[in-house]
């Protein structure tokens, strides 16, 4: 049980935020970079909830259970795009909280060529950080895996 449900807490707050992963999921950013970019700074910021609830949503849509091993490493990796990688380093530069070089966002801009595509992956990633910032001080915790188990 989380320390503090935020839909009874705070209700409007909590439904925007909601909201704008609404608009997101319906814009141009392609869905597989939007659920990389949440796993990736889902498993930077600890979050375990968020972690759980998008590789569940990944694997659904039909990621790869391999390319979900190799996320935390995805540097070393050749499973992932050009374009991926440019989106996965934006995301942890952003989660990490340090300075975006020019070098990386013009790498960005690369691959994301159109305008409102790269400014979805930009809210995309700042939107998923609010998730993690409410998930891990309020201890948030995912339900089981359907037919799983907790094990203590």
């Amino acid at each position: 049980m989380a320390r503090l449900d935020m839909g009874s807490a705070a209700p409007e707050p909590y439904k925007a935020l909601g909201q704008a992963q609404g608009a997101l999921d319906t814009g141009p950013l392609d869905a597989t970079v939007r659920e990389l970019a949440k796993i990736r700074a889902s498993q930077l910021n600890g979050c375990v909830f968020c972690v759980v609830l998008h590789t569940r949503q990944a694997r659904g849509a039909g990621e790869s259970q391999d390319r979900l091993d190799q996320l935390p490493v995805w540097e070393e990796s050749e499973l992932f795009t050009a374009r991926e990688r440019a989106a996965l380093a934006y995301t942890e530069a952003v989660t990490r909280q340090v300075r975006v070089a020019e070098t990386l966002w013009q790498e960005v801009c690369e691959h994301f060529p159109d305008e409102a595509e790269r400014g979805h992956l930009v809210a995309q990633v700042a939107l998923i950080n609010a998730f993690n910032r409410l998930g891990v001080p309020l201890e948030m915790k995912p339900a089981p895996a359907p037919g799983g188990s907790r094990r203590a």
